[in-house]
């Protein structure tokens, strides 16, 4: 249910402190089937297609795609605003991880300059969000990418409104053990273009993979390009 009194950014980040554990013992474990089957090929997929030599992970959570681009030879920086997932991410190695929020490298941009800024499902705020995609351009290379994927706007919209704005969280498809799930700001498929290229950034690819069980879209991934 929507109601926008009673969400923001600061409750996002309080949920993912409180699930941090279960968060990174699911992606370890790979028991999230959407992952499993398809979500995690499709933005590896996205963006090894750029052929990029630098990458930053915006919003890594535990690592896990920091790393497995590390592994195919693409230095690779992970960021995230959770402290526990960025120490997690640490000790498993595999990529340069740096504690930044997204209020935090809006306001103060990071040391980086890559070909292709990746948000894999990290970008579920609001001004938080809308703040740090205005700022990515600063972080690309000339040419370079900014690949997000995101639950469908469409297939999500199923028992909602279709029109932007805050919503309840849920942990629908992951294993037991987590507590309340982080409220995310709804946008629908135009909202999400319109932020793009208000960045200055033009949309050079839109992907929809398609989960093999159900023949949905189990994602939508935008590719925004610096021109």
């Amino acid at each position: 249910m929507s109601g926008d009194a009673e969400y923001g950014d600061d409750q996002v980040i309080e949920a993912w402190q409180a699930n941090a554990e279960p968060w990174a013992r699911a992606v370890r474990n790979r028991t999230i089937e959407s992952r499993k089957l398809v979500t995690d090929a499709a933005i590896i997929d996205a963006v090894l297609a750029r052929n990029p030599g630098t990458v930053l992970d915006l919003g890594c959570g535990e690592g896990w795609l920091t790393r497995a681009l590390s592994e195919r030879g693409i230095r690779a920086v992970g960021v995230d605003a959770i402290p526990s997932l960025i120490d997690k991410a640490v000790s498993r190695g595999g990529g340069d991880f740096r504690v930044a929020s997204y209020e935090d490298l809006a306001a103060n941009g990071l040391d980086v300059e890559v070909d292709v800024v990746v948000a894999n499902f990290s970008l579920i705020g609001g001004e938080a969000v809308d703040a740090v995609i205005r700022r990515v351009p600063e972080f690309l290379k000339t040419g370079g990418f900014f690949i997000v994927q995101t639950p469908h706007p469409v297939v999500e919209a199923y028992d909602i409104p279709y029109r932007d704005g805050w919503y309840e969280g849920s942990w629908a498809g992951c294993p037991d053990g987590f507590s309340k799930a982080a409220p995310w700001y709804f946008r629908t498929l135009g909202t999400w273009v319109r932020t793009l290229t208000d960045a200055g950034l033009s949309i050079n690819e839109m992907r929809e993979p398609i989960h093999p069980v159900t023949g949905r879209p189990a994602s939508l991934i935008l590719v925004g390009q610096r021109d």
